[in-house]
């Protein structure tokens, strides 16, 4: 089904605008995609599960339950590493607060210029 006139020029604009935006244009390419995980984090969350695994089994034959309890916590924390999506580096800290304060403004300019074409077409 082709493009009608008026979704070509929307196309055509909006494709000047991402070479034209060099920043947006690298940070696309730079980034990860928002619904992959980490290599990383699986790597180092399957490692403090196994050892968790390990504690908890040493908890049991030893008959230590503070031990087992220890392993088992120990598990779901590398559960939880392995799929967060967010890199070590940025739990809680300034850079995740920055950057989900840039992606809501780049959003909103986003949606601020989409409702002028909008209006300007009418």
């Amino acid at each position: 089904m082709p493009l009608s006139e008026h979704e070509q020029r929307l196309l055509e604009q909006l494709e000047k605008q991402l070479h034209e935006d060099h920043r947006f244009a690298s940070s696309m390419k730079n980034s990860t995609s928002p619904g992959g995980f980490s290599t990383r984090n699986i790597a180092i969350g399957a490692l403090i599960g196994v050892a968790g695994i390990v504690v908890l089994i040493l908890g049991i034959s030893s008959q230590w339950i503070p031990v087992g309890v220890i392993g088992f916590a120990m598990m779901c924390a590398g559960v939880y590493v392995a799929l967060s999506r967010s890199s070590l580096g940025r739990f809680g800290g300034k850079s995740a607060s920055k950057g989900s304060r840039q992606k809501s403004s780049f959003m909103s300019d986003l949606e601020s210029k989409w409702d002028a074409r909008r209006r300007d077409d009418e």
